[in-house]
């Protein structure tokens, strides 16, 4: 058939054709569950390879070290952020987790009779990492060991990944957001608003942020406000933050401070929230109609906050110092959105930001970016990637980890791929303290991430597709029923641990199991059924820790095996 001599002869077109079908394989939606890019581009990948298309090793390595070094990049800040004393509970917590992940995972491949390769692709799907399949071939491959019997472990790697990987997903998102308030005893969406008012300190929070539809309105100033600061009028509105970007005095526009005194005849652009300014005209004066005055030069624009003084304070406790101190600090700027992780936090006086949080401000331009350099640093758009720190920071990486180190007769290294794992992980943290330090951008980080990890899933599926089929026949049942336990016994038990031996708030630990886990699906579900992004508050730190530590575990369930 041309098609499969066609492949054969050029194998590099195989990889693309698997990398195109395979996404949207993964993409195709039954309910609210896909099977995800990965999943899917392994699928087709195994299709394609009962065709017997030889591809070069160094492929899948190349992609591979790409995918971890990007990955210990994205969680490196709050992976050392969780080293801190307030953080602890939640590393300690994911620690105790990923190794229940591992203890279940060993005994089920013992009790089935499962060799290394089998342990590892267990490991792989039912606790979702896919990154385990690449350490473990790795490990496999350092083992001293004939050529077919290396061959037959890798080929079952991938195998029982596929078998349990779709429960892995879709049966931790089920039992965090659907199980798991039930055996909690717990309303999911009451205890988030519950948290939610706890942060809050009684406060209407939403004072603090702009995010919904900030305005600017003109007001003539009643005869009440002469002779009055501009302060004294930012202060009459209690609760919410209101401010007078310009002033129309005497036919020309002014900018002022807080310690500029209204006179009569001003016209003044006042800027807040929309319902808020609705009802001003009773207090300020006649709303007018100034199309000069209202052109207020405005900037929305990405912040990482790199600031010590900053970093460890809630956003009500930065309110309250700015008041008290009569400084100008964040006068005149909205906050739209914070991000960790990638993950958004809840907009609530009592958050507490640290450094490498992602600040999404808003307002009158030379405001912005007043605050931008005061709390960090600017992360506007920009497609340019540092390929010196990428290139160089996975040479060292690698340089590291082919280091072994023998235990009973068997080499143990993190390899090359645990290396770039670590180099991503400082890497990312020194990024978070100076932003002007190895930026990767978002389009690049993205494609090293998912491109390199599917790219890589090509290639194993590709080249274990001739066994795979025998190898899903002979222990596909048995791989099912040990990926269930797999799954579900560390996850049911962490909801426990979480409450009775950490006692965090219901909310925060169906956020901190989630992230154990790695398992943004859950997370998505959480928030979903909670109507709150509060779960997300337990989720970042325990995500970067075990991120890293259940892909150091594809190295110890091979050698333990």
């Amino acid at each position: 058939m041309w098609v499969v001599n066609f492949l054969r002869q050029y194998p590099e077109l195989a990889i693309f054709l698997t990398l195109g079908v395979g996404y949207w394989v993964g993409s195709i939606k039954i309910g609210s569950f896909s099977l995800g890019s990965v999943t899917g581009t392994l699928l087709v990948g195994v299709l394609i390879g009962q065709f017997h298309i030889d591809i070069s090793a160094n492929v899948k390595s190349v992609f591979f070290l790409m995918f971890l070094f990007a990955l210990g990049y994205g969680v490196g800040p709050q992976f050392f952020r969780g080293l801190k004393s307030d953080g602890l509970p939640q590393v300690w917590f994911a620690v105790i987790i990923c190794v229940l992940c591992l203890i279940v995972t060993w005994a089920c491949a013992k009790v089935a009779g499962f060799d290394a390769g089998t342990a590892a692709g267990l490991l792989s799907g039912a606790q979702t990492i896919s990154a385990v399949m690449g350490v473990a071939q790795d490990t496999i491959n350092g083992l001293s060991l004939t050529p077919e019997q290396k061959k037959a472990m890798s080929d079952h790697i991938p195998v029982a990944y596929a078998v349990t990987y779709i429960f892995g997903t879709a049966g931790t998102a089920w039992i965090l957001a659907t199980l798991g308030p039930k055996l909690l005893g717990v309303d999911l969406a009451a205890a988030c608003k519950e948290y939610e008012a706890q942060m809050a300190g009684g406060e209407d929070s939403s004072g603090l942020t702009g995010y919904r539809m900030i305005t600017v309105r003109a007001y003539a100033i009643q005869d009440s406000l002469v002779n009055k600061r501009v302060a004294d009028l930012e202060a009459s509105f209690p609760g919410y933050r209101v401010f007078v970007e310009r002033i129309r005095r005497a036919g020309k526009i002014v900018e002022p401070d807080p310690t500029t005194t209204l006179l009569q005849g001003d016209v003044i652009a006042l800027a807040g929230r929309h319902e808020v300014l609705v009802g001003a005209s009773a207090s300020v004066g006649a709303e007018v109609e100034d199309r000069e005055l209202l052109s207020v030069p405005a900037e929305a624009l990405e912040v990482v906050l790199t600031d010590k003084s900053i970093a460890g304070k809630t956003l009500g406790e930065l309110v309250a110092a700015g008041t008290a101190s009569g400084s100008a600090f964040a006068r005149g700027v909205f906050l739209r959105k914070v991000e960790r992780a990638g993950q958004s936090l809840p907009i609530n006086a009592g958050l507490k930001l640290d450094r490498g949080d992602h600040l999404f401000i808003v307002g009158a331009k030379h405001d912005v970016e007043r605050v931008a350099k005061q709390i960090g640093y600017p992360d506007r758009v920009n497609d340019q990637t540092d390929m010196i720190l990428v290139g160089l920071g996975i040479v060292i990486g690698g340089l590291i980890g082919a280091q072994s180190i023998k235990v009973g007769g068997v080499p143990i290294s993190l390899s090359t791929s645990g290396g770039a794992l670590i180099m991503g992980l400082v890497a990312g943290y020194l990024r978070s303290t100076d932003p002007r330090f190895g930026r990767i951008s978002s389009g690049a980080q993205w494609f090293m991430s998912s491109v390199g990890l599917t790219t890589f899933i090509a290639v194993v599926g590709i080249s274990s597709g001739p066994g795979f089929v025998a190898g899903l026949q002979a222990l596909g049942l048995k791989l099912f029923v040990a990926g269930v336990v797999a799954t579900s016994l560390p996850m049911i038990a962490g909801l426990y641990i979480g409450h009775y031996l950490f006692k965090f708030h219901p909310a925060i630990n169906l956020g901190v199991n989630a992230g154990a886990r790695v398992t943004t699906a859950a997370l998505g579900q959480l928030t979903d059924a909670a109507k709150s992004n509060v779960p997300a508050l337990g989720y970042t730190v325990p995500y970067a820790i075990s991120n890293t530590l259940l892909i150091v575990w594809g190295i110890v369930i091979v050698v333990i095996m």
